[in-house]
């Protein structure tokens, strides 16, 4: 990673806890869903202490389905090795103050275990080590994510009483690009808004979106692991600024029958002097470089076997329906929403999306596959096919897995997944998505009660 001036750095810390504008400190990482946890620290005596020590956290923190029970099947941490600690240390380039936490400032943390050695399994670890691959060849990842996410009138606690049925959005009707239906909630939009660019996000717009209530906020392009510590901060603070508001939003890939919500992530490559590594001929703007060419097909050589990267819960696969904007082919194309992956930009901009993530998406994750993907792609040089011209979901591609079920044993099986990340860590996902398979075969579902309450 290239040296950069952190959000806010010790020294100020040092200046503001003084002055008694920061009491807290917030020290968290991003666990598998991409949910930061951790601890609020008094701001003194993180500076005195945990600054320079870190500090520990229950290792079942990664080894837990997202009710936060304890499941089986997890080699690093277990009843039987008596759910020990990992240490937390902070990365002190991610020190930013959180303006909708009066007096707070956050940073995230790198796991450990006792002897120094990396968790493999956390997700910031899993991303580091395929961004190390990549930079051995000479480049960086540059990286946006896209989140979409549904605004009801209900708070959290109203949504959670209602068993999240009948739920109010913001709007009425579909508000894609409509200032008028942004209009409606720029009060809540203004504050996520201004709030996430004194945390130290650059924000770049807003717009509406198709199913009733639903917007996106979009911030600037970074090197990848800033951009996914951003995406966690921002999805967290989001959701606490909501629900200071009164109202609640929702990142759920598919909340309902209309439109999910998406998080396309768009990714390029950089060369050692920061130049786009992606262009090919400077006379055709439109051409690509042989490294994205190979780049690029990686994604589709290993975009089956990684979908449980990009999408990680049973809900995730219900988005994946022709005609929805979320793709079911394992395709590319030149500006077609239709593919899965979908080149855009020119010259310098040239880049590539990734259309498969929903908003529940981990965003190191997906792009720790994304990278490996295309590592992938360039060690074997492997051809790009030509573009789809027209519609994907009508042509003859090999479909996106279209259960968690099926994702999870393409994945198991991935031999590109094993020797990208490791035996480790293909195991340690793998159990995820079974914790999550097994409960949701054991619930009764509310189409299932509908059904057969009274008819059967």
């Amino acid at each position: 990673m290239a040296d950069r001036t952190p959000p806010l750095a010790v020294e100020e810390l040092r200046t503001l806890v003084a002055a008694g504008e920061i009491d807290t400190v917030v020290l968290a990482f991003p666990d598998m869903q991409g949910r930061l946890q951790g601890k609020r620290f008094a701001a003194r005596f993180f500076l005195d202490e945990v600054l320079r020590h870190g500090t520990e956290g229950c290792n079942y923190l990664l080894a837990v389905d997202a009710d936060m029970n304890t499941v089986d099947g997890y080699a690093m941490s277990s009843w039987e090795t008596g759910y020990g600690d990992f240490a937390m240390y902070p990365d002190l380039d991610t020190l930013r103050r959180v303006p909708w936490n009066e007096g707070t400032a956050l940073v995230v943390a790198d796991l450990a275990w006792a002897d120094g050695s990396p968790v493999v399994a956390a997700p910031r670890q899993i991303l580091r080590r395929q961004l190390d691959r990549l930079a051995a060849l000479g480049h960086t990842a540059q990286v946006g994510t896209e989140l979409e996410f549904i605004v009801f009138r209900d708070t959290y606690e109203q949504a959670w009483d209602a068993g999240y049925r009948g739920l109010t959005p913001a709007n009425q009707y579909n508000v894609d690009y409509s200032v008028l239906g942004t209009g409606r909630i720029e009060p809540l939009l203004r504050r996520i808004r201004n709030e996430m660019a004194g945390a130290g996000l650059t924000v770049e717009s807003a717009k509406g979106e198709c199913n009733p209530g639903q917007h996106e906020i979009a911030f600037r392009y970074d090197e990848a692991l800033v951009t996914c510590d951003q995406h966690a901060v921002y999805k967290t603070g989001a959701k606490e600024i909501a629900a200071q508001e009164g109202v609640s939003i929702t990142f759920m890939a598919k909340y309902d029958e209309r439109e999910g919500n998406s998080c396309h992530i768009h990714l390029s490559l950089a060369d050692a002097a920061g130049d786009s590594a992606m262009p090919g001929s400077p006379e055709e703007p439109d051409s690509m470089s042989a490294v994205m060419r190979h780049f690029l097909a990686g994604q589709l050589a290993a975009l089956r076997e990684f979908s449980l990267l990009y999408a990680p819960h049973i809900n995730s696969y219900k988005r994946f329906q022709p005609g929805s904007f979320a793709p079911t082919a394992v395709a590319w194309g030149r500006d077609n929403r239709t593919c899965a992956l979908r080149v855009v930009g020119h010259g310098r901009s040239l880049r590539f999306e990734n259309r498969l993530p929903g908003g529940d998406v981990n965003p190191y994750l997906a792009v720790a596959g994304m990278v490996a993907a295309g590592l992938y792609g360039v060690e074997q040089e492997r051809e790009l096919p030509e573009p789809c011209p027209g519609n994907a979901y009508t042509a003859d591609y090999e479909h996106v897995p279209t259960t968690l079920r099926e994702a999870a044993e393409l994945w198991e099986t991935s031999e590109i997944a094993k020797a990208a990340f490791g035996e480790e860590v293909v195991e340690h996902y793998r159990n995820m998505a079974r914790v999550e398979t097994d409960a949701f075969d054991a619930a009764v579902t509310d189409w299932e009660l509908r059904r057969s309450f009274e008819r059967m």
